[in-house]
Order: C-alpha cells, then structure tokens, then sequence
C-alpha cells in the first residue's frame, strides 16, 4: 500500500532528514514539502494526502492547530523538538510523536505504528548499508549532523548534554539525557550512569566500578551495574 505523505517544518535541514528517511521506505511516497502550516493547507485543498510529517511551532499557525482545522485529516506523525506539546499532539490522534532530533530507527517505528493500523502492513526497507549511521543534533540555531560512529560517550550536565567525539570538539546543546536515550541503537550503547551512555566499541577497559573510554574514567552507577552483563556479552575485555 503506497501511503501519499506531506512534510511540514520551517526549517530546511529538518525536512532533508525527512527525506532522506522517507526515500529508504518503500511505501512512503512524497507529495511536497511546506514550510508553514498556511503553506500545508493549501496544498491540502489541491492534493490527496495519507499522512503528513508534522511540525509544531511554526510562524502564524501551530501544527496542532493545522489538524484542528481540517475536517478530515489525514494521519499525522507529529516531528518537534517541543516536548510539552505531546498531550495535545495525542489528544489529536497521531499516530506518533517524534522528538527531533530522532533516529532512522525511531522514524521506522513511528511508521510501522501507522502499518498496524491500515489494510495491510507498511513495508520499510533498512537504511544503506553503505552510508554510516547519524543523527541531527540541534547545535547553535543549526541541525548539526553527528555519526554514530563519531560518538564516544554523552554526558548530561542537568538540562544540557555534551557529546564527546572522537576528531572534533564536543558539542553541548538542550537536550535530556533519557531523550538521546531513546535515539540510540541498543546493539552500540549503554547507559551506566544516571549522568553518562558510552559507546560500547570505544570502551577500552571496565571494572565494576568504571570504565575507560577515550583516556576518560567514567563511574558506573549502583543501579546500572546489571549493565555489565550486556558489556560483557559485546566485548571480549574481562572485569
């Protein structure tokens, strides 16, 4: 079932990531892309759509408020970097709510939300094999893209994060700790600390205490020491 779908964000770099997700997935289909909600709305009046990738705060018009407008929606996948709209964005019945920045494999899941939903399952392809994984941080006003490959551990400093990596300088945005949590591949890394997720290749050593990684001594916190069972099980080094 090929799924007629619309992007709405005003910000350029978000609705390239869009994109470039949407193109690995087979049943996702692109009719436009808008910056504005008032942009949307009149190609809704022109085009059939199944699905719109929806952004919040927008100029003028909230997403939310788009939705209300219409009578006949179609599903939404709400896209934002605004937690606190996501009561209201489910009191609208989307289909998910994406906390950008967002994985290919959280934008997957949202997808297959909706295939459980329709006449038949929606159909996804995984993500080339031959580009490496990443993500879009929020950086400065600038989407700012991050291989995972490129991360060796995330700190959370209270209602910031910083993200140490290999070749460049680390990069400190507004972010929780638990939201890049969710973002992350669970086969690529481990939280052990309420304040730390490190990247599991990168960790050079462990005890029951700490581990090192990238010439850092990290503690593994009391309630995160069951995690050294799955470090143990993706790496050869001993305790």
């Amino acid at each position: 079932m090929q799924l007629r779908c619309l992007i709405v964000d005003d910000e350029p770099p978000a609705i390239k990531v869009l994109l470039s997700y949407v193109e690995n997935v087979d049943n996702l289909e692109v009719v436009g892309t808008c910056y504005s909600a008032l942009e949307a709305m009149q190609l809704l009046k022109q085009h059939s759509v199944d699905l719109i990738f929806l952004d919040i705060k927008m100029p003028r018009l909230l997403g939310t408020e788009l939705i209300r407008t219409l009578r006949n929606p179609p599903r939404v996948i709400f896209t934002t970097a605004h937690k606190d709209y996501a009561l209201e964005g489910f009191d609208l019945d989307a289909v998910d709510y994406l906390l950008k920045p967002f994985s290919f494999e959280r934008f997957l899941k949202a997808v297959n939300k909706l295939g459980a939903n329709a006449a038949e399952p929606a159909v996804v392809a995984p993500a080339p094999t031959s580009s490496t994984p990443f993500l879009y941080f929020r950086v400065d006003r600038k989407m700012v893209r991050v291989g995972l490959d490129e991360i060796v551990y995330i700190e959370s400093l209270k209602d910031y994060i910083r993200i140490v990596r290999t070749a460049e300088k680390p990069l400190v945005m507004k972010k929780s700790i638990s939201s890049i949590e969710e973002m992350l591949p669970e086969n690529g890394f481990i939280r052990i600390h309420r304040s730390f997720i490190v990247s599991i290749e990168k960790v050079t050593a462990y005890t029951q205490h700490d581990i090192e990684i990238g010439g850092q001594e990290i503690p593994i916190g009391k309630l995160y020491r069951h995690q050294l069972t799955r470090l143990a099980r993706f790496t050869n080094l001993k305790d």
